[in-house]
């Protein structure tokens, strides 16, 4: 039989809907609503459809989005001293800096500098400290996504075989911490891994995040295998793939996530949720 699809949009609604009435909540009892601040350093067309989806979403849901929209030759100190601005101020509760930032910038210096009680994206070392010693606070959006999409299956994570698909510090290491915390024995496949095939090929859960179309075969895929596609990826002729050969995964594998409508609502409606925990965890 088919896989059956994970439904990202219809989840990361769910999510949204938990967001808004709990925002509505608070602005009933006379609390102030969460505060966002986006940060865009120059004018990437990718990064701008993404920075624009987030906007849409905290209007949406009644977070109060502030955009500090900086030129591509915006000095490193000048972004370093709006963060330090941004961490100062009572009404932000959540700080976003959106990636990848221009060439002089050193992205690892601006995510280290944002307050850790503020960084909804989950990137600081604090709070991948944080969830590598199983005590989660704000989480890395994707990969808390995933953990909801698997969820939503209705599978026993714990002792199944995870591979994951690509290393880096925003999904593939983060990721394979969560699934870690799920009970799940994990393996995180890279550009140096000798026989990815192998690996994918014995996996009860794929997570497919290197960023390159078509790089998991489907006939790699073990029979009843639930696929997590991260990758989003546009082809030549304008449509958007994922890592996964879709068509032949999905006459194998039991669940698996589409391009588009899989992953990616899902990571702007944990944003949004970890704003939220972000404005409660203020307390005031």
């Amino acid at each position: 039989m088919p896989a059956q699809l994970i439904d990202g949009k219809a989840i990361a609604q769910s999510v949204r809907q938990s967001v808004l009435e709990e925002v509505q909540s608070m602005a009933a009892a006379g609390r102030r609503a969460p505060g966002l601040a986006v940060v865009q350093v120059g004018e990437d067309p990718a990064s701008s459809v993404y920075v624009g989806s987030k906007r849409r979403a905290c209007k949406e849901l009644g977070i109060v989005s502030a955009s500090h929209d900086l030129a591509a030759d915006t000095p490193e100190s000048t972004l370093l001293a709006l963060i330090d601005s941004l961490n100062a101020d009572p009404s932000v509760d959540g700080i976003l800096v959106q990636l990848p930032l221009p060439a002089h910038i050193d992205p690892e210096k601006v995510i280290e500098r944002i307050d850790p009680a503020k960084d909804v994206d989950g990137f600081h070392p604090y709070n991948i400290g944080r969830l590598t010693v199983r005590m989660p606070t704000l989480r890395p959006c994707t990969p808390w996504g995933v953990m909801r999409l698997l969820e939503s299956t209705g599978q026993n994570i714990k002792g199944l075989d995870a591979v994951i698909v690509g290393a880096s510090n925003i999904v593939g290491r983060p990721m394979a911490l969560e699934l870690l915390l799920a009970g799940a024995t994990v393996t995180v496949t890279h550009r140096f891994t000798r026989d990815i095939a192998a690996h994918v090929g014995r996996a009860d859960i794929v997570v497919a995040a290197a960023g390159k179309p078509g790089l998991v075969k489907g006939e790699w895929v073990k029979p009843g295998a639930i696929v997590i596609d991260v990758g989003i990826n546009r082809l030549a002729d304008g449509r958007l793939v994922g890592d996964v050969e879709f068509d032949a995964a999905a006459e194998r594998a039991a669940f698996i996530t589409p391009v588009p409508g899989g992953v990616g609502p899902m990571t702007i409606a944990m944003l949004m949720d970890n704003t939220l925990r972000a404005r409660l965890a203020r307390g005031d």
